[in-house]
């Protein structure tokens, strides 16, 4: 009995061990939300990339003699191959502009994310590892940062410094640091009091080298999540921005330039506004399926 009992276990003794990387490439895989959503920000970014390329127009040249030419599925005298996507009111091609906008909604959204991922993370990991009275200082910070109303602040900073994409990043990143502060601080206080920790504490480690080399690393998969989440919602407030008209300035090609240049013809030429607000919607979508797909994939035992 006992024979057949350790044949038994010889196959499992010899069954190769997956690798925490393995394993989370192997989850990513078969996560269909990541997967779709990766794939939609990997082709605007190439778009983006090779926008020279593929822009079949200069994006700021204007002929105003095909304005609001309409795009090639409508069923018009105006409506021609070489313009696929239609002509805005200056004349301008519309596919051309918005293959530049790609450009500018990813730089935003990418560097606004960077910028306050940065302060957050740094206040949220001081907050949470040290707490007392540097946690004390840090929750009124993010108090007083929460209750100030994001796009009034901003439209208001940049109606007082001026409009600039360089200011446009900027004021954004400044504005929205809180979410990764208060889940990094929230993360952080849970590792703290684990035994690594404490060990390495014990061992006679500094503490620079204990928040990066143990804390960090531990906290990781809160911070990537946090940051798809925001770089989502700092493309959303640019478009808002430049819908108001405080955004990126004219002629930049913008999305949300685009939506509020067509916003008085959305009763007559609709496609206009349609156009780049299925690409912003797209954008937006992908990064949210790509932020909650690498959640499910970096803490699966969180999820049913």
């Amino acid at each position: 009995m006992s024979t057949l009992e350790n044949n038994s276990l010889e196959p499992m003794a010899d069954a190769p061990v997956l690798s925490p990387g393995k394993v989370m490439l192997s989850h990513a895989k078969s996560h269909r939300g990541l997967m779709l959503g990766g794939l939609v920000i990997l082709t605007i970014m190439l778009v983006a990339i090779f926008a020279p390329l593929l822009a079949p127009h200069d994006p700021y040249a204007q002929v105003l003699s095909r304005k609001l030419v309409p795009p090639v599925w409508f069923d018009s005298s105006k409506a021609t191959w070489d313009h696929i996507l239609g002509t805005d009111h200056l004349g301008r091609d519309y596919l051309s502009r918005l293959i530049y906008g790609a450009r500018i909604s990813l730089l935003i959204g990418f560097s606004a994310m960077l910028i306050s991922g940065v302060i957050g993370t740094v206040l949220g990991i001081c907050a949470g590892y040290f707490g007392g009275r540097v946690d004390m200082v840090i929750s009124f910070l993010i108090t007083t940062r929460l209750s100030m109303p994001v796009v009034l602040v901003a439209l208001a900073v940049i109606s007082i410094v001026g409009s600039s994409l360089t200011v446009v990043i900027w004021v954004i990143g400044l504005l929205i640091w809180d979410r990764f502060a208060v889940v990094v601080r929230s993360a952080t206080q849970q590792v703290r009091g684990l035994d690594f920790v404490a060990s390495a504490r014990a061992l006679g480690s500094s503490t620079p080298r204990i928040l990066f080399s143990e804390v960090m690393p531990n906290i990781s998969n809160h911070v990537i999540v946090i940051a798809t989440l925001e770089m989502a919602h700092a493309i959303l407030l640019e478009a808002a921005l430049s819908f108001l008209g405080l955004g990126v300035q004219p002629p930049t090609p913008s999305w949300g330039l685009m939506i509020s240049d067509a916003k008085g013809l959305m009763f007559f030429d609709g496609w206009l506004i349609a156009v780049p607000g299925t690409a912003l919607f797209l954008l937006v979508l992908a990064i949210n399926l790509v932020g909650d797909g690498l959640r499910d994939v970096t803490a699966p035992e969180d999820r049913n």
